[in-house]
């Protein structure tokens, strides 16, 4: 696939537009993926009726609710409950012996989005009796997203599918079992909830914040340039233990990271890795 192209008055405006971001609000999207950002921010400019990106970067700078907006169309919030089932089977069936050799565990969701994947990993974690010595850390970039999380509610059209993927993922009761169906919506059993913190983070600019066994990060890194694709791997690496689990969406790949000797094949078609005994810092000062 080509790369795209842009006029050069169209990515001085997008870098304007994100220093923006940056400087005022505190957010960084400088390292994301330039073609899908112009993708999103031509959809805010529509919705705001706006010629230009710098006539879109005048309303952000002065007025607050634009903002809220514009991570509305920045932060990609689309998943289901057991996405890519084969991921959870293999999480079930080859991951979760060796986590039942830990006392205690911490599962690390990193992008959670609308909170699916944390939902999925809750309910797996149940059916193997692990919940009750795990906490899960669930973050997101985006505040709107973790509200949304937290409150564990869905359109109750998207429960066939996620019923029929927790059924592929191996899962061991009913989904029905999780969740009471009220009003065209699925609430989700706030017990599921009560292991689960979550927070703010973003891997553009903040730091590791825990030790963990485990940290699911699917479909994040693809809409990330290499160098931040690589400071996000350099996080997970720093967060898990030595035998620590990553995983990785279906088209994402360390392969080409800095950090890709930090880290070995486990299940290489679900993209499973495991941390083994490389040193971070030494690979961070070779690169």
């Amino acid at each position: 696939m080509s790369e795209e192209i842009f006029a050069p008055h169209e990515e001085l405006e997008l870098d304007l537009l994100l220093e923006a971001l940056w400087r005022h609000y505190h957010y960084d999207f400088r390292g994301y993926s330039r073609g899908s950002l112009h993708r999103r921010l031509a959809r805010a400019q529509q919705r705001h009726g706006c010629e230009s990106l710098s006539q879109l970067q005048h309303l952000l700078l002065r007025d607050p609710a634009v903002f809220a907006d514009l991570m509305g169309f920045l932060t990609i919030q689309v998943s289901e409950m057991f996405r890519d089932p084969a991921y959870f089977r293999a999480l079930r069936e080859l991951v979760v012996p060796h986590l039942r050799t830990y006392p205690s565990l911490k599962i690390w969701i990193a992008g959670c989005a609308n909170g699916e994947e944390f939902y999925s990993l809750a309910i797996l974690f149940r059916e193997e009796g692990l919940e009750d010595r795990t906490i899960f850390y669930c973050t997101d970039i985006s505040p709107a997203a973790l509200k949304k999380a937290e409150a564990g509610i869905y359109d109750l059209d998207r429960i066939a599918q996620f019923t029929e993927n927790h059924r592929l993922a191996g899962g061991k009761q009913s989904l029905s079992d999780y969740y009471t169906a009220a009003y065209g919506a699925a609430v989700f059993d706030k017990t599921l909830r009560r292991r689960a913190v979550f927070a703010e983070h973003n891997l553009a600019s903040d730091q590791v914040f825990a030790e963990v066994q485990l940290v699911s990060s699917r479909n994040v890194l693809i809409y990330f340039d290499r160098e931040l694709q690589d400071r996000a791997l350099g996080l997970f690496g720093g967060s898990l233990v030595r035998g620590g689990f990553l995983g990785l969406g279906s088209k994402e790949t360390l392969r080409f990271s800095r950090y890709s000797a930090a880290f070995a094949d486990f299940h290489e078609a679900e993209k499973i890795y495991r941390r083994n005994v490389k040193d971070l810092e030494d690979l961070r000062h070779a690169a």
